[in-house]
This record gives C-alpha cells, structure tokens and sequence, in this order.
C-alpha cells in the first residue's frame, strides 16, 4: 500500500524541476566557487543571480533585496540580530503564535514582548501596536500560521509600525507559494523564506532586507551576498530554490489545496468531538488543523501512521517530545489534542480518501481503548 503524505507544512517533497536545476551544479567544474574570475566561477555567479531574481519575482521584491541563507531559522536569527543592534535598548515585540525561531531568536536578545492573539490565533492589531513604544527594535508578524492556519493582519501591522518608525519582520515560510506574497505593496523591511517549504530544496532560504536599510550580518568572515551574509553560495541549493519559485503555479495550486483542506475538515468534523481550529475562512489554503476530545495527540499520529498516512501534532519544532504547542496555548485552546494536516504540489485526492477513510477508525480505536 502507498504511503499518503499530508505533512506539507513541515516540509514539501523537492520538485522535480528543483532537483533537475541541483544536478547540473553539484560535481565537475560546474560546482565552482561564484566570487572566482575564472570562467566556472562566472557560470556559477550567474546561477546564483539568476535563482535571485526568480526568487525576486515570486516574493514582489527587487533582486537585490534578495540575501540568500541556509533557510527561514538563519533569515529569522539574521533578522533579528540586525534589528536589535540596531537599538540595543528597545524592545522586540512577539506575537504569541510566531513559530518558534521567532520567539527564541527574540527572547535570546533578553528584550521580548509578547502581543495577545484571539482564540482563532489572529494578532490583536490594537494591543500589539500599543506595545511598540518609543525607540523598540523590531516588531514580528506572520503572514499566515504555521499551525492553524490563520491569515494575519500583517498590513496593518507594518503600516502602524511604519507611522511608529520601527522595524518589522514577517516571517512568510508558511505562506510563500501558497498565498500571494508582495514585498514592495507590504512596505515590511525584512521578510523570511525558506525554499523547502515550497518544494525547493533543504539548507535554502531567503531574507529579503529592504533596499536602504543597512543590517549587521549574523555571519562574518567573508564578503559574500554583498557583505551581509558570510559563507561561500550553495549553488546548487539555490539552483534548486530559484527553479521551484519558476514552477510554482501559486493560483491554481491554492485552489487545489484549499479543495482538499475543504474536504479534509468536512471529513474530520463529522467525527464526534473534532473542533476545528484557527480561522475556517482567512486561512492559509494548504493547512488544515483540529482537536480531538478524549485522545491523546501521539495515538493519533501513530494511527494514521499505521494506515499510511503522515500528519503531524503540534509545532514543527517540538514534534520530537510531542510538547503541548504554544501556538495553541496562545490561542487558549486544548494544546494537547491537536493535529494538523497539510497538501502539497504532490499530493493526490487519494492521500485525502486516505485520511478520510482511516481518521474516524483510529479516533474510535483509541476512544475505546481510554474507556
């Protein structure tokens, strides 16, 4: 029997036009070093800068705003490095629902705030924007949550940041190649990517910095990416980056995914004691997240897993010692309870059957086991 993978959300299979554009650069002299002068390092370069500005053009920035990275966790520690030496002494205000990268990076500079959300995990605009004081560092705001997929008010979180004069970050891993993404209409001054998200590869991402702020680099010890992060490119990674933006189809494979997430809540809510959460309507297309009286998160998972299907529980991050989300708890809902499937380019309407055939036998074999 065939596996049914509905974990998009953690990470999506690398397509095939991504893994094609990697081989060309991984061995022989095409896999050169892009700073050199010499004829393979000029084809290198010219790799890079392609895969820059398809990236560009799928997230509304100029090319040069562009600052590859090893994914959204480096974007993010990057982001947030920058901004608070930019303002040693203000604050770094955190919606509570950020993912996890967000609140550590933030809470490691000893200066973080966290902004309430409702119980469908929205940031309250109000509270948080009354939370940017005078001379604070850098506000965050998702564009769409990683877990629930909830839809944030992110332009009106970066037009009263702007009217404050501070920064803000978006943290857009969730929502590039799902949702329209535009970095020049938002007016945000840094945004994260990270290419395994959208069936690029793993080990890529991007932090777009807009054009004329100036950022200390997380990592130094080289000139690369125009000073503003150290380390030679990996050129095939990018490669690989820049040809999944290209193939990216964003409309039509919204549509397909918020078809399937349909089908998927409808299916699961039919099952006594399922609540979805996070908004049913301003959502993220590809995820669908609900709770589940009266079992337990892991029986699920393994269920599920049994009858070949992969989901997931709780955030990304903290799925190793099953811990209740934080996410959820900020949302103040059951945090122990929770699951979350999530589409993909790849997935089928035979991976939903899948789910949907198997999902109301594990729930009632493990309710009748607890009783």
């Amino acid at each position: 029997m065939g596996r049914s993978y509905l974990d998009h959300a953690s990470t999506s299979p690398a397509r095939p036009e991504a893994v094609e554009a990697m081989l060309a650069w991984l061995s022989g002299p095409a896999a050169a070093d892009p700073a050199r002068v010499h004829t393979e390092g000029r084809m290198a370069r010219a790799a890079v800068e392609d895969a820059r500005d398809r990236v560009a053009g799928l997230l509304g920035a100029r090319s040069r705003e562009v600052v590859f990275t090893s994914g959204a966790t480096e974007s993010i520690n990057a982001a947030v490095w920058g901004a608070a030496g930019l303002r040693p002494e203000g604050a770094v205000i955190v919606p509570g629902v950020e993912h996890s990268a967000v609140r550590d990076a933030s809470a490691r500079t000893g200066r973080m705030v966290v902004a309430p959300v409702d119980g469908l995990g929205r940031v309250d605009v109000a509270a948080l924007l009354d939370l940017v004081v005078p001379g604070a560092a850098l506000v965050h705001c998702q564009m769409g949550n990683h877990e629930v997929g909830t839809l944030q008010p992110v332009a009106e979180v970066v037009a009263g940041c702007r009217e404050r004069g501070v920064l803000v970050h978006v943290d857009a891993a969730a929502a590039a190649g799902r949702v329209a993404v535009d970095f020049a209409g938002l007016g945000a001054d840094l945004l994260s990517v990270s290419a395994h998200k959208l069936g690029g590869p793993k080990g890529a991402g991007a932090l777009l910095v807009r054009r004329g702020l100036r950022l200390a680099p997380l990592l130094v010890g080289g000139d690369q990416e125009r000073a503003r992060r150290a380390g030679m490119e990996d050129v095939p990674a990018i490669a690989g980056f820049g040809a999944a933006c290209s193939a990216l189809d964003p409309a039509a494979e919204a549509a397909d995914a918020r078809a399937r997430t349909d089908r998927i809540l409808t299916g699961a809510l039919a099952v006594p004691g399922v609540v979805a959460y996070g908004d049913p309507v301003r959502r993220l297309p590809h995820i669908a997240c609900v709770g589940i009286a009266g079992v337990e998160a892991e029986g699920v998972l393994l269920g599920l897993d049994q009858a070949g299907v992969a989901a997931h529980s709780g955030s990304a991050c903290s799925s190793e010692a099953l811990e209740a989300s934080p996410v959820l708890e900020a949302m103040g809902v059951e945090a122990e309870r929770s699951l979350r499937l999530s589409v993909g380019w790849s997935t089928t309407e035979a991976d939903v059957d899948t789910f949907l055939r198997a999902f109301p036998l594990v729930v009632a074999r493990l309710r009748a086991l607890a009783s």
